[in-house]
């Protein structure tokens, strides 16, 4: 998601959007533990996005 997006979203669908990374950032994880992960750039992708998501809602207390 792009960080136009993400400013446009409340502080409570940040904190939703983030458990749903940090799920999908474990499910990578576990993948690449297996064997399984084809795209590990996706592993990048979400870090990013969580600190994308982390620095929106520090900015927006």
């Amino acid at each position: 998601m792009e960080l136009k997006e993400l400013r446009q979203k409340n502080p409570a669908d940040l904190k939703a959007h983030l458990l749903d990374l940090h799920k999908e950032q474990f499910s990578l994880r576990m993948q690449k533990a297996t064997g399984q992960l084809a795209k590990t750039h996706d592993i990048s992708r979400v870090r990013r996005e969580i600190a994308r998501v982390n620095m929106l809602l520090a900015n927006s207390k």
